[in-house]
């Protein structure tokens, strides 16, 4: 295929029609083929993983009210990995597109982290031809708004304070409270005794090197004296 072909190709695999193809021919070049890097998908591959990021968080904070901060960088952290950019410029066919040097050209398989850059870049390239966040946030969720719901359900499967809140406010109507019971230990190595109580009910307490920690303890205890949780190993 010659360029123009390539171009009109990944056109019709990101579903995106450009306005001025020369951002789309810049998104798709490798450092490898171009006179300078600064003609190459660099600086778009940089853009791109900032407008990811900034997607991705503002999607975690709409959809999931009640997730701390803690466990929304662990997801997003999942979701903006090169391993899931990977895997989608994979399906988006990407790393065929992709205008490489000669040296790199006579591989079977481009390395994951080229295809990763080139869906980066992709992104940069159609926020900066629509000039609108809109379209760069419509394309970003479409191809990777799955992997956010798998990595936010993973993320509650392990925490079980959130969990038991969920479950709580559904069949209780309400809200855990969580006590401190006990402290022990120096300043330095302190470990606490925490309970949580629902509706009224209390439950067995936990201990824990942090309350946090403690918190999450009791809470899968309560979880697992409902019966929420039968089969899985108490926190660490």
């Amino acid at each position: 295929m010659d360029r123009a072909e390539v171009l009109e190709k990944a056109e019709a695999a990101l579903e995106y029609q450009f306005k001025d193809r020369s951002i789309l021919d810049t998104a798709l070049t490798h450092a490898s083929c171009a006179n300078t890097r600064l003609e190459s998908n660099e600086r778009l591959e940089f853009l791109g993983d900032a407008i990811l990021s900034a997607v991705v968080c503002k999607e975690l904070f709409r959809k999931y009210p009640h997730y701390l901060e803690g466990e929304l960088t662990k997801i997003k952290s999942a979701v903006v990995s090169r391993h899931t950019c990977a895997l989608a410029a994979n399906r988006l066919g990407l790393p065929d597109l992709l205008f490489v040097g000669k040296g790199m050209s006579g591989r079977t398989q481009l390395p994951s982290s080229l295809a990763a850059a080139s869906f980066e870049s992709v992104i940069a390239a159609i926020y900066l031809d629509s000039g609108t966040m809109a379209a760069a946030r419509d394309f970003i969720l479409k191809q990777i708004g799955e992997v956010i719901v798998e990595a936010a359900a993973s993320e509650h499967q392990r925490n079980f304070k959130s969990q038991l809140q969920q479950h709580a406010q559904k069949h209780f109507g309400a809200t855990p409270v969580y006590e401190l019971l006990d402290e022990q230990g120096p300043d330095h190595s302190k470990c606490f005794e925490m309970c949580v109580v629902v509706g009224g009910r209390r439950f067995p307490s936990a201990w824990g090197p942090s309350k946090k920690e403690a918190e999450q303890k009791a809470a899968f205890r309560a979880l697992k004296q409902i019966g929420v949780v039968e089969d899985e190993e108490e926190p660490a």
